[in-house]
């Protein structure tokens, strides 16, 4: 099973991709018999939406690395600051660019410096994922005081938090591998 992440901050400094780091390394080395890979949205210049890539034929070079990271993900993991009480539209963007992800498990997570973590525009992410036809996990994962749990490099700093953390991971993959399973087997 191929699980893509995406840090869907456009910022250089950003804090969000902290989170993605730790899931990225933490994901690969409880599950390592699937294959999980990141798109960071701060290395990433892409033109508004202007048509759908439906077939990765159709995505200009430049941008074709991402794309096959998006065609051939069976699950993603949506990580996201919130802005103004929404998900980040750089993110938003870069999905808009492909077709739906119509059996697909998504799971929400986001981060911010405040004690919130980002809960509106997680709320906000479930209809997103319900417009791309896919399936949201309904345990999200909302880090709040992210710049104080996660350092610069992405290593978790508060050990307790990990409990939550790991609570995430279980029920996404769970039900990843269960829809993975059964698109596998139809």
């Amino acid at each position: 099973m191929k699980v893509t992440i995406i840090s869907g901050s456009p910022r250089h400094q950003s804090v969000t991709v902290r989170v993605a780091q730790y899931l990225l390394e933490t994901l690969s080395f409880r599950y390592a018999q699937h294959n999980f890979e990141l798109i960071t949205m701060n290395h990433i210049n892409l033109p508004f939406v202007e048509n759908v890539w439906s077939d990765i034929h159709d995505v200009p070079e430049e941008h074709s690395a991402i794309a096959k990271k998006i065609f051939d993900a069976d699950a993603f993991i949506l990580i996201s600051p919130e802005y103004n009480g929404a998900y980040s539209a750089s993110m938003k963007n870069l999905l808009d660019h492909f077709p739906k992800q119509g059996k697909k498990v998504f799971g929400i997570v986001t981060a911010s410096p405040g004690a919130l973590g980002g809960i509106r525009a997680a709320q906000q992410m479930q209809n997103l994922i319900c417009g791309l036809f896919g399936i949201p996990c309904p345990n999200m994962l909302t880090v709040g005081a992210v710049d104080k749990k996660f350092n610069a490099e992405g290593q978790l700093l508060d050990e307790n938090y990990g409990k939550v953390i790991n609570g995430f991971m279980q029920d996404f993959m769970w039900q990843a591998e269960a829809i993975f399973e059964k698109k596998s087997s139809l």
